[in-house]
């Protein structure tokens, strides 16, 4: 009798798998925000266009790659060196609203872009130095070479928390940060794809107006942080 009381108090072990539900909305927004942030005109874009229909798909497939590694790299430091800072509700408040700001800034300059820049001040600066030969390590060149992308995903890692897309967890992180490597890799493996399959064809034109697209989708996320922001303001 003694030994059936012992078994019954006994306690069940908890099931302690994690949650898989819980890890599917930030990787869910991590590809949706890498995908869109990877379509406006730039130079990774513009070298996978003329490279693309100059060499071919692999080419063109291998520059998306060192990009797609190099924006997941920045993605990784904005997440694990930043994201600490946005346990204060001040903190988390002005960086919500910076987030704001940039997104706005971002989606009018994509909405209205007419122009194809081709490559800027700090990329020239940075390939002068390394001197990539090689298509993948001209798309991460390219990338590293643009500080802007490491300050956005920053900004949109405090955006991310504040509206509980991602939580403060290393689990959440990475499963966010899944999401958006697979986002930027299917824009530039589809890109890749177009540009190979119309040999030549594939309108300039045709990446604007993908651009401004991109520009819309940007702008609507900026319009539901101001929403947020509103309300936060109006309630305190």
């Amino acid at each position: 009798m003694r030994l059936k009381r012992r078994t019954r108090t006994r306690s069940r072990p908890r099931n302690r798998m994690p949650d898989f539900f819980s890890y599917l909305l930030p990787a869910c927004y991590g590809f949706a925000f890498g995908f869109v942030v990877s379509i406006p005109v730039g130079p990774i874009n513009i070298s996978i266009v003329n490279e693309g229909a100059r060499r071919g798909f692999g080419w063109a497939f291998l520059i998306g790659l060192g990009a797609t590694i190099m924006e997941v790299i920045y993605c990784a430091i904005a997440f694990a060196g930043f994201a600490r800072l946005f346990n204060s509700r001040w903190i988390k408040a002005t960086m919500e609203l910076v987030s704001f700001l940039l997104m706005l800034f971002l989606g009018l300059k994509y909405l209205l872009a007419r122009s194809l820049p081709t490559t800027t001040r700090s990329i020239e600066t940075i390939e002068h130095r390394l001197h990539p030969h090689t298509a993948f390590w001209t798309g991460l060149v390219r990338c590293l070479g643009n500080p802007g992308v490491l300050l956005f995903w920053i900004t949109l890692s405090a955006t991310f928390i504040s509206h509980e897309w991602m939580d403060d967890t290393w689990q959440s992180k990475a499963a966010c940060l899944g999401g958006v490597a697979l986002g930027c890799f299917l824009w530039f493996t589809l890109l890749s794809y177009l540009v190979s399959r119309g040999q030549g064809k594939f309108s300039t034109q045709t990446l604007v107006r993908m651009s401004q697209f991109s520009g819309a989708s940007v702008l609507v996320v900026a319009l539901v942080t101001g929403v947020r922001l509103v309300r936060l303001l109006a309630h305190h």
